[in-house]
């Protein structure tokens, strides 16, 4: 089974391979414009120290303020939507979570 394969059959569990992001600036902001598009792979959290900055990556790949509104990872596994932080070890303290990616150059 491919890894495409895989990530549809993840989605359709309803189970996708739940990720956090460290840091939302050039590398993270490549993974952030394909993610949205990779069925079943959700991600949960993106830290960043500074949050403008993540905002501003964000808007330039096209996510809108309502896909990062979840107040917690927590509430971002219920909600499907992305938890945005300026504490990484909020993304490490999430069980949830499955893969940890950091992105800060």
């Amino acid at each position: 089974m491919n890894l495409s394969a895989m990530l549809t059959a993840r989605a359709a569990e309803g189970r996708p391979v739940r990720v956090g992001l460290i840091g939302a600036g050039k590398f993270g902001s490549m993974i952030l414009s394909q993610a949205r598009q990779i069925e079943g792979l959700h991600v949960v959290g993106i830290a960043d120290l500074d949050r403008a900055k993540a905002e501003a990556s964000l808007a330039r790949v096209h996510w809108t303020p309502d896909e990062y509104s979840a107040r917690t990872p927590g509430e971002a596994i219920d909600s499907g939507k992305t938890c945005l932080t300026e504490d990484a070890g909020e993304l490490f303290g999430c069980e949830g979570i499955e893969c940890i990616i950091e992105a800060t150059g």
